[in-house]
């Protein structure tokens, strides 16, 4: 069974097509990227994908389960995460705090005013082990405002993680990051496949080839190419819509 089917999705504002009878799947433990140009709809699927965008047809199914009319917060309980453009964190909190209210969104567990939360190993072990999966628990007790763009980017992902997701959406995670912090990034996206499966959207072409299993082309929200990177990169409709003449690294 496919972990995320998706069947005939369409997507209108007014008369723009921003998603144009798209079918898609995703195998348990698979990356598989989303890239195309500015306005090709990327973003706008995650967002019918991830429940903040209701489509105007078709289906979107989870292991299964039909999820096309679920309303997000009852995907993240299935087991779907994502993580956006731009960074989503409490910066007046620490590395640390911001794991430990995802961890306790997952548990249903309230904080209290009158316990040191810290002192909560509930909260504390499952947080403490997800920063170092992520390889940020050396920063744990660092304000979010001091620590770079990079690690805010690993510290959303890693509270995606604490939602124990079956489906990380990843949008544009390198978006705004170095040439080292992209190299980071691309480390840990590489620890993570095969654990999760994992749609991704990402401008950097380097670092879709390096990672992904399977790459779907989008033009104008219609997928015009699908399959593994070596494939695409021969793809003479892809080139010729999307990526020119640019020779794309592996």
């Amino acid at each position: 069974m496919s972990l995320l089917e998706v069947k005939g999705l369409v997507k209108r504002f007014g008369g723009l097509l921003a998603t144009d009878n798209l079918d898609l799947t995703i195998k348990p433990g698979e990356l598989h990227a989303i890239i195309g140009p500015n306005g090709a709809g990327k973003t706008t699927l995650i967002s019918q994908l991830s429940g903040t965008l209701r489509p105007t047809e078709g289906s979107i199914l989870l292991e299964g389960r039909d999820i096309t009319r679920w309303p997000v917060h009852r995907r993240a309980a299935l087991g779907l995460a994502r993580s956006y453009q731009i960074t989503s964190v409490f910066t007046e909190f620490t590395v640390i705090e911001n794991v430990m209210l995802a961890v306790q969104a997952r548990s249903g567990s309230s904080f209290s005013f009158w316990t040191n939360v810290h002192s909560d190993a509930a909260l504390v072990e499952p947080a403490r082990d997800i920063l170092r999966q992520v390889g940020l628990l050396d920063v744990a007790d660092v304000p979010v405002a001091r620590i770079a763009h990079g690690g805010r980017r690993q510290l959303e992902i890693a509270m995606s993680l604490a939602m124990a997701p079956r489906l990380l959406l990843l949008d544009e995670p390198m978006a705004g990051m170095s040439h080292s912090e992209s190299k980071e990034m691309v480390t840990l996206l590489r620890r993570l496949k095969g654990q999760y499966g994992i749609l991704l959207v990402e401008h950097d072409m380097s670092a879709v080839f390096a990672l992904a299993d399977r790459i779907t082309v989008l033009v104008y929200g219609k997928p015009i190419a699908c399959g593994r990177p070596e494939e695409i990169r021969k793809d003479k409709a892809v080139r010729a819509a999307y990526l020119g003449e640019e020779e794309i690294a592996a």
